[in-house]
């Protein structure tokens, strides 16, 4: 009997992770829907079922849940995924908890595959997510020696509340999850201001790049930037390969690849934006063409729904990697 519970089930990602479940067909006997005190008692569809959500307290993890699916933010994860851990659950965690830890696997499942020395699995940033897609590509055919990202990343990343900010700030009101007006405006600050004078965001997609793609080394830089679009993450990556490629063969490599959308005719106006990813599982990339400013470096464009392949998606898509594996 197969048990699975999800941490989270009422929130924006974790009401798609349940749509998730049956569209990656996960097979489970039983599922539970888990929450806060605040949000238990409602009720979701489930694959056809309605299940009532429960609260999550310290007893729950001995209920001996095969996996748990976790997107309900840092402090609940370090506060619970050990103790599903304790019972012998499989945590995979959509926060950024538990990403840099040496003996977590970090997974991007069209990537790498978890090792499983521990049994929680942490689920990356949404933005490193797509932006690791469109650069393995490039690293398994040229090799990659640097890359800069600037990201222009949607207000659903931040939940309810930022969207909320951004439909509030058209009437005139004021933030209240924002730091700064987002409606009408741009805002160069995702997360806390660390003492380098990066975000937390750009420094997470640093450290996590190089991890994912297992390049310890590689030189990375980011500029996170939050814009007033509901939905799907855009990032502009500034790639220097290895070996020598033509604009033609970087275009060559997102060819034919089932996860990739390559969408590059620009006397077409046919390039990605957020209304083309939201809603699809691909990672959509385009306006690829040499940066004549430096040797052997390209310019590459992705967007993609940040709540489907930045979250919900990839939770998912570990989630079935596993259990296929085991």
């Amino acid at each position: 009997m197969v048990r699975v519970a999800i941490v989270g089930a009422t929130g924006v990602v974790g009401t798609k992770m349940i749509e998730m479940f049956e569209q990656y067909g996960i097979k489970a006997d039983e599922i539970t829907l888990l929450s806060s005190a605040r949000s238990a008692g409602k009720s979701l569809q489930v694959m056809g079922e309605e299940l009532t959500v429960q609260e999550l307290t310290e007893e729950t993890p001995k209920q001996g849940f095969d996996y748990v699916v976790m997107s309900a933010g840092g402090s609940t994860s370090r506060q619970f995924a050990p103790l599903f851990e304790e019972n012998g659950s499989i945590v995979i965690d959509n926060s950024s908890q538990w990403r840099m830890h040496e003996d977590i696997d970090l997974i991007v499942p069209e990537i790498n595959a978890p090792k499983l020395d521990r049994k929680i699995i942490a689920n990356p940033n949404c933005s490193t997510i797509q932006s690791v897609v469109a650069l393995q590509p490039l690293k398994e055919k040229f090799g990659l020696k640097r890359v800069n990202y600037t990201t222009y990343q949607a207000v659903s990343g931040s939940g309810s509340g930022g969207l909320r900010d951004l439909e509030e700030g058209a009437r005139g009101e004021a933030p209240t999850t924002y730091p700064r007006p987002i409606y009408d405006n741009v805002l160069p600050h995702i997360d806390v201001f660390l003492e380098n004078g990066y975000t937390k965001e750009e420094q997470k997609m640093i450290d996590e790049t190089r991890k994912i793609l297992g390049l310890p080394d590689l030189a990375v830089s980011a500029t996170c930037v939050r814009v007033p679009v509901s939905n799907s993450h855009s990032v502009h990556m500034n790639v220097t390969l290895e070996n020598e490629a033509t604009e033609e063969e970087v275009r060559d490599a997102f060819r034919n690849i089932p996860h990739i959308m390559l969408l590059d005719n620009p006397e077409s106006n046919e390039y990605p934006t957020p209304l083309e990813s939201t809603g699809r599982p691909e990672v959509f990339v385009g306006r690829i063409r040499r940066d004549d400013s430096l040797g052997n470096t390209f310019h590459v464009w992705c967007t993609a729904d940040n709540i489907l392949k930045g979250a919900a998606q990839n939770s998912v898509q570990i989630l079935k990697q596993i259990m296929e594996r085991e």
